[in-house]
């Protein structure tokens, strides 16, 4: 190609940069390797919660919303004031996970040959999407959208028939009410809702 003096470079993979805020606020999805669907059973889960909480002891971040559903998870997290660094945070979470979970359930590793090459198992994609919210609308914007995930993939009619979220708390703590509506509880249309 003309002005190109490397090829290989052109279809090379960009180095990918993530934004980093100290102190912000930030909306993650992570999903299984192929989508498996993990976190139908209460070891998966269990191992999920006990990795967040050990990285949450060493490395703080407040939960702000959370909704886990079979084959990937919606979090938003709010780091510390002098703190940006959630890829550590994500690394720690997914490999104590992997680790206990194999041990617990007696499952071989899995392992694709480029992951071989890494010293990866095949349980989670390698990477995850980010996105630091803006402002107060927005974080209201991507709190429902966490809430709404199970509807919005037809695992449940209605937001609260969900039991793996924090929509419960938000409602118990009165920043939704009990209805089963939930364009009538966040008076916001679900159309435009990202994955």
């Amino acid at each position: 190609m003309p002005g190109h003096n490397n090829v290989d470079n052109i279809f090379s993979m960009p180095n990918y940069i993530r934004a980093r805020f100290e102190g912000g606020y930030y909306f993650f999805t992570v999903v299984t390797y192929q989508r498996i669907k993990l976190f139908g059973t209460e070891l998966a889960r269990r191992c999920l919660r006990e990795a967040i909480e050990k990285t949450q002891s060493r490395r703080p971040f407040e939960t702000i919303a959370f909704c886990l559903l079979f084959d990937h998870l919606h979090y938003i997290w709010k780091l510390p004031e002098d703190d940006t660094d959630y890829s550590k945070r994500w690394s720690s979470i997914k490999g104590q996970f992997s680790k206990e979970y194999l041990k617990l359930s007696g499952q071989r590793k899995r392992v694709s040959p480029s992951r071989a090459r890494k010293g990866e198992v095949c349980i989670w994609q390698r990477r995850f999407w980010e996105h630091q919210i803006r402002d107060e609308n927005d974080l209201q914007r991507h709190v429902d959208y966490v809430h709404y995930n199970p509807v919005k993939h037809g695992f449940v009619q209605h937001v609260e028939e969900w039991p793996w979220s924090t929509y419960h708390k938000y409602v118990k703590e009165g920043f939704y009410g009990r209805v089963n509506d939930f364009e009538q509880i966040t008076n916001t249309s679900t159309e435009g809702f990202g994955e």
